[in-house]
């Protein structure tokens, strides 16, 4: 349930992050305001939209860094219990598979469960 929690604040914070990265203007911008371009009569002020933005920007991009980390906390933990729960790893796997191919291959006839239905032999 928390883990769903941090996925859904992580997507809506790099989505957020873009979004407003995408809205900044460069610093090239500055330059055109000090030749009266108006941008005293904004919304945020005589300073313009840059720090309220800047801010914001800063303040997802600390959300989504921890809500990574929150994330890979979770993946560790994934991770270790598999190994607890006697799942078998990769090289243990590798080994069975060979031990396997060096065995001579059984063919025998299989026996029918039910006496009315034949059973498929093997080729």
């Amino acid at each position: 349930m928390l883990e769903t929690v941090v996925i859904v604040v992580h997507l809506l914070a790099a989505i957020a992050v873009v979004g407003l990265v995408l809205i900044q203007q460069g610093k090239g911008a500055d330059t055109g305001a000090s030749f009266g371009s108006g941008s005293s009569a904004t919304v945020f002020g005589s300073q313009g939209s840059g720090t309220f933005l800047s801010r914001v920007t800063a303040i997802l991009a600390t959300v989504f860094f921890l809500t990574s980390l929150g994330l890979a906390y979770y993946a560790k933990q994934k991770a270790g219990l598999s190994g607890e729960e006697g799942l078998p790893s990769a090289a243990l796997l590798e080994q069975q598979a060979e031990q396997a191919a060096e065995l001579p291959e059984l063919k025998e006839a299989p026996k029918s469960v039910d006496e009315d239905v034949p059973a498929i032999p093997v080729e």
